[in-house]
Parts: structure tokens; sequence; C-alpha cells
């Protein structure tokens, strides 16, 4: 089920290559990149955990994030973790951001640029030389996820012979790695106020919140598994909580957004109404352009005026 225009897509699993419980600042590495990314109206958002899993897990659990298990973390391929997020996202969004989790610093200012540009596989560069995050079509997934080389997801690119667009930044952060931990705390203090951005986070409320993107995920995923329960382990969210949040909901549209099975030659479970899949459609919709419009008044009224260097 499509829903979005652009889909994230974090690699958080090796345990050679990961560090997504980093802290830089008062936060995470794998917190950063995802609040960049929904900063920038990113949904849905997929991490692939492996090392460190169940604390990923717990600082992310009410962000709104599907979590991926890559069971072969003590040695994975970085394209084994891709192409599991990637076979998530193909059928939910027109294209994907994708970051590993060892390079969390690159600027707003950066997944903005990027997001503006059309193309199959958009990539940022400073000085020539690429980084992080990019940007893959849908109608490239096919491919990586069929390609049988050894050369990862550079391999993968190379054997279709797409054409790369190279969007020039003023980022030393598409660079740096975990590797070079003295290098990015002094970064993230060079470029703080780079990270003064504007966060929109789109609701539903009558009496309280009935509505926001942990429910708009949850929705999401019980279309893609026919299972509240299964839904809601994907998200970090107990079983209890999902159906208190999916009551409150319905009560309030006075309309039923999930088709309950019991039984049958079918078994049980669940999955989305027709007017449940319109109503997530439409909110999704909505925070699209909502998102562009706020973020082109935020560049008027603040970066215009100098009043954020950015």
């Amino acid at each position: 089920m499509k829903v979005s225009k652009t889909g994230g897509l974090i690699a958080a699993a090796s345990q050679r290559a990961a560090r997504p419980t980093l802290q830089l600042g008062s936060i995470t590495a794998v917190q950063r990149i995802v609040m960049t990314f929904q900063q920038a109206g990113i949904f849905p958002i997929a991490v692939v955990t492996g090392v460190e899993a169940d604390e990923v897990k717990y600082r992310l659990s009410g962000r709104g994030v599907v979590f991926l298990h890559n069971s072969e973390f003590q040695d994975p391929e970085l394209l084994d973790s891709i192409r599991l997020g990637l076979g998530f996202l193909q059928d939910k969004c027109d294209r994907i951001a994708f970051a590993p989790v060892n390079v969390p610093l690159f600027a707003p200012a950066t997944l903005q640029a990027l997001l503006r540009q059309e193309g199959d596989f958009v990539t940022p560069t400073v000085n020539g030389t690429g980084g992080h995050p990019i940007l893959l079509s849908n109608r490239m997934i096919p491919d990586i996820l069929s390609y049988t080389g050894d050369g990862g997801l550079r391999g993968a690119m190379a054997q279709m012979h797409c054409e790369r667009t190279r969007v020039e930044v003023e980022d030393d952060g598409i660079h740096l790695t975990f590797h070079e931990q003295a290098q990015l705390e002094a970064h993230l203090k060079r470029q703080q106020s780079a990270f003064v951005q504007p966060n929109m986070q789109f609701t539903l409320e009558q009496e309280e919140m009935i509505f926001g993107v942990r429910a708009k995920l949850l929705l999401l995923l019980i279309e893609e598994t026919h299972s509240v329960r299964t839904a809601g382990d994907m998200m970090a969210m107990s079983i209890s909580k999902a159906w208190d949040t999916l009551n409150k909901l319905e009560s309030a549209l006075g309309y039923p957004l999930i088709l309950r099975r019991q039984g049958g030659q079918q078994g049980s479970g669940s999955e989305l109404t027709p007017r449940g899949r319109v109503f997530l459609q439409a909110f999704q919709t909505y925070e699209e352009r909502a998102h562009a419009e706020s973020r082109k008044v935020f560049e008027d009224v603040f970066l215009t005026s100098n009043l954020l260097t950015q």
C-alpha cells in the first residue's frame, strides 16, 4: 500500500561497523538520524537493528519507527540490511532516503537539498566526494534486491548503470563516521545552529490526542501484517496500547478503521477497512503538504533574516 513520497531507511545492525547508541550531544546517533528524517516529513522510517537492538528499540519506541531485525548482525554485509529495509519499503513510497547509522551528522539542510532533486539516485557531495544520506527511487529496488554480486550497494548501482545526481553541499557531516568520534563531536559543536529546525508534529485531537505518528504507523503495519499484535511488535507497542489506540480513534471518528476477522477458513486477523485506507492516505497527504508549506515559511521568516545561522 503506497502511502508517502519518501520513506526512510537506517542501517544500524553491524556489530563491527555500527554504534547506534553512540552519544552525540544529548541524544544517540540513531535518534539523531530519526529526528532529522522526521523533521523533513519522511514516513515510514525503518530501522534495521542488530547490535544493541534492545537499547535501540527502547530509545526509539516513542518515535513511530519500524524495527526490522537483521539476525546476522555479528558479521552482516551492509547490503543485507539495505535489502531488508528496501523489501519492507518498496511498495509504500516513491523513494527512500538511506543512511547508515555510523554517519549521523549530515545537516538537515543537506537532506532538504536532496529532497528537492529529481532522479533515481541522488547523493550529496563535498568537493566532488560523495557521502550520506542518499536517495533511491522505488524503481531501483527490484534490481538491488536481486543483485548477486559481492560489491555491496556500490556494486549493485554500478551493475544498473544508473545516472547519479550529485548535489554539492557545504557539509562535512556527510563523510564523518563513528571512527572519527573526536571529529564528530567537533563538527556537532561547530554546526549546532544548523540542527535548529522546525519540528512539525501533526496530530488529531478531541479531548486528548487521538491520532499521531505512532497511530499512523500502527495502521500501516496492520495493513502490512494483518495482525494488530505483529504490527505492535514491529514498532515496540504493546498489544493493549495498540487496541486502546485503535478503539479511541474509531470512537472519535465514528466509523471502523479495522476489519476484525475471527476464525473461519482464513483464520483470525485484522486489516484496514476501505475507509481506513482512505483515511491513512488522506492524513499522510495532509502531512506532506503541511510540511512543505511550513518549510517555506520557516526559511522565509528565519533563514532569510539570518536569525538562525545555516
